[in-house]
């Protein structure tokens, strides 16, 4: 709310420091406890022009609930369509509609990651029916709301063609005119981010302490682009769950993994090859303790027994997959 008000007002978010005491007058009761107000929005431009819009209309958590919400409904619509296309049952729209991360995350809390997966969504469906430009151009609005899915980038080689994302990027780079200062590339927080933010995140921490944050921070974007591109080569005609993979590769590298962050997956989730992914996204909300265990004053940090019990049932469901594809299990 703080990013699309002060962009309202004239303000840059990229520059603008929400505990700058200048800019104390332009604060809301909502506003006011923000968390890490010592730093600027890292946020992209494409979910900047989002703020401003929805504050546009009603500058309120509510209506930024309310925007979410109708992205998670157009999700429902699009993977109606996508099912009836294909030749599928349409009730696997509910292990969408009914998983509990769209009450906690979207519902509840109201998380931007639902409109990037909305984005990325019609992407995809786009792509399956050769709209090759609106593809393109729907994946660039999805990295222009969160970099995630920019992982994905290999899965898109030779599936759309050279104009198409020239266009795309054409559509991204005009996103960000808005917040150009004095010629500089806007990117606001995003270093510091890598360089200070920390939660859920065991193998980024083992890979900071061998080798530093911003190699760790790279061996995560690797590990998505690797798996992207392993998957363009092992399956040329794309199912839809070879687009959650290399988002999770990333992920379980990165230095922060909130469990709304996993609401980029869901939507590609109607497959038992995704059981381990579909485990996670639930076993994720785990990690919901550590807010609670930080009010009674303990360190922001998720303890040992809440990793197990995160990742213990992923490990689990993996080795059931493996077992069944290659050992023979029913």
């Amino acid at each position: 709310m703080w990013d699309g008000r002060v962009q309202r007002l004239g303000y840059n978010p990229y520059t603008a420091v929400p505990a700058d005491p200048a800019l104390a007058a332009l604060h809301t009761p909502e506003t006011r406890g923000l968390n890490n107000p010592d730093v600027p929005s890292p946020y992209p431009a494409g979910a900047q022009l989002f703020f401003r819009g929805v504050t546009a209309i009603r500058e309120s958590a509510f209506a930024f609930k309310v925007a979410f919400a109708a992205c998670d409904a157009a999700i429902v619509l699009v993977l109606l369509a996508a099912l009836r296309r294909a030749g599928q049952g349409e009730h696997w729209v509910l292990a969408y509609a009914w998983h509990p991360l769209l009450a906690t995350d979207v519902a509840a809390t109201g998380h931007l990651d639902i409109l990037g997966a909305l984005l990325l969504l019609v992407s995809v469906v786009a792509l399956g029916r050769r709209w090759r430009t609106a593809a393109a151009i729907a994946f660039a609005l999805a990295v222009a709301v969160k970099f995630l899915p920019v992982v994905l980038t290999p899965l898109y080689w030779r599936r759309v063609r050279i104009r198409d994302g020239l266009m795309a990027a054409l559509v991204a780079g005009m996103l960000y005119l808005p917040f150009l200062d004095r010629g500089r590339i806007p990117v606001g927080s995003l270093g510091v981010y890598v360089q200070r933010f920390r939660f859920n995140d065991p193998v980024f921490a083992t890979l900071e302490r061998v080798a530093g944050p911003s190699v760790a921070a790279g061996v995560a974007v690797l590990a998505g682009l690797a798996t992207a591109a392993w998957l363009r080569r092992k399956h040329p005609s794309g199912p839809l769950e070879m687009w959650v993979w290399p988002m999770a590769a990333s992920l379980v590298c990165a230095p922060v993994l909130y469990p709304w962050y996993l609401l980029w997956l869901v939507p590609f989730l109607g497959s038992a090859r995704a059981l381990p992914l579909v485990v996670w996204s639930v076993s994720v909300l785990s990690t919901y303790i550590v807010w609670h265990l930080y009010a009674l004053g303990h360190p922001w940090q998720v303890p040992v027994r809440i990793t197990i019990l995160e990742y213990g049932p992923v490990a689990a469901a993996a080795a059931y997959t493996l077992l069944r594809r290659f050992g023979g299990i029913g």
